[in-house]
């Protein structure tokens, strides 16, 4: 199979031939239809965030189930599904407690000992996976609980986005959040993952829903998809503006940029017992913290991967929202592209100024 791949940090992925292994227990290979070109790529393209080379990057995706290994019980072939990185085993602590995004059971891989899922066709050697997925590839070969069956009715060049951006904006809003219906809600940044907050705080019944952005077209896509207000997240009042409107700040604040002055922005927004939610992936040498006065005013910060999906149940409601006409997944696409396109995506990513490219294999 042709796929995307990284070998060094900071140069262009290259497509080359990948030899993908037939299934074993519990896994499932997967003909990848369509594959969102997401920010936290880039930050492993750049080099920003390490892992083990070459890899195929790509983690927001979905396609049809081509073929089951032995001992999966969760779909079948001709299933169309959306994959998530976030892999679940299903029965360390934190899954079992509700905080399935953060399982860390080492399970959902190929132990070392095993033949690896992808190989280099050119001389056999490792192509090591990323984040459970490898998505920039024809083919995908993930666990079970890497994977859900979705409505077959779902178009999937649009179902893709599902996987990260909408699963991670939704999620900080319905779970992390968890935003009750009358608050204000604050969004820093409107690429996808910004936008899907903004539309899910639109469908949780948000007071006023305020997105900040340097970009103007952006801001205008998120008045579209549910804000009641845009500002300029360049501007030195912005932060002074939100507290103005809100008389006092608002209670809840997305950060979905990973950039430090977003994070900082996020905390500046809050009133007396707000929570700041970061999403995005900071510099790691960063840190992001409240004042003094901020604790003595019981505002919050917290983090949250994957925006605390429980996903085998949230892509399924984001499907029926989609296909009800409540979420607006076709706003959030700026563009369907072939794999090849894959460098001049990522080169629009580092510009700022794009919401979602969409790769598309068929």
């Amino acid at each position: 199979m042709k796929a995307a791949i990284l070998t060094a940090p900071g140069t262009p992925l290259t497509i080359e031939e990948v030899t993908i292994a037939a299934p074993g227990p519990h896994e499932v290979l997967i003909r990848t239809v369509a594959v969102g070109v997401c920010r936290s790529d880039l930050h492993f393209v750049d080099g920003a965030y390490p892992h083990p080379l070459p890899t195929i990057p790509g983690h927001e995706a979905a396609g049809i189930v081509e073929a089951v290994g032995s001992e999966v019980t969760t779909v079948r072939p001709g299933d169309p599904v959306v994959t998530c990185l976030s892999a679940f085993c299903g029965h360390c602590d934190q899954c079992v407690t509700g905080h399935m995004a953060l399982c860390t059971d080492a399970g959902v891989k190929r132990r070392k000992d095993q033949p690896p899922r992808l190989t280099l066709a050119a001389d056999g050697s490792t192509v090591h996976q990323m984040l459970n997925l490898s998505a920039y590839a024809e083919q995908m070969l993930v666990h079970e609980h890497a994977c859900v069956a979705i409505d077959p009715d779902m178009p999937l060049d649009r179902a893709c986005v599902l996987g990260c951006a909408v699963t991670t904006g939704a999620g900080a809003i319905f779970h992390a959040a968890g935003v009750e219906p009358g608050e204000t809600v604050a969004v820093v940044g409107c690429g996808g993952i910004g936008l899907a907050a903004v539309n899910a705080a639109k469908i949780a019944g948000a007071g006023r829903i305020i997105a900040l952005d340097p970009v103007p077209e952006k801001r205008e896509l998120a008045l579209k998809l549910g804000a009641t207000d845009a500002i300029d997240a360049a501007s030195d009042t912005a932060a002074a503006q939100v507290v103005a409107m809100t008389k006092g700040g608002v209670h809840h604040a997305i950060e979905a940029v990973g950039r430090p002055a977003s994070g900082d922005l996020a905390v500046g927004v809050l009133r007396r017992g707000g929570t700041a939610t970061i999403l995005g992936m900071m510099p790691l040498t960063h840190k992001v913290g409240l004042s003094a006065l901020d604790l003595l005013a019981s505002k919050k910060l917290q983090g949250a991967l994957m925006g605390g999906n429980h996903f085998p149940v949230d892509i399924p409601r984001l499907v029926a929202f989609y296909l009800r006409g409540l979420l607006d997944l076709d706003s959030i696409i700026a563009e369907r592209i072939p794999l090849a396109g894959i460098n001049d995506a990522f080169a629009k990513l580092r510009q700022g100024d794009s919401t979602r490219s969409v790769v598309v294999f068929e």
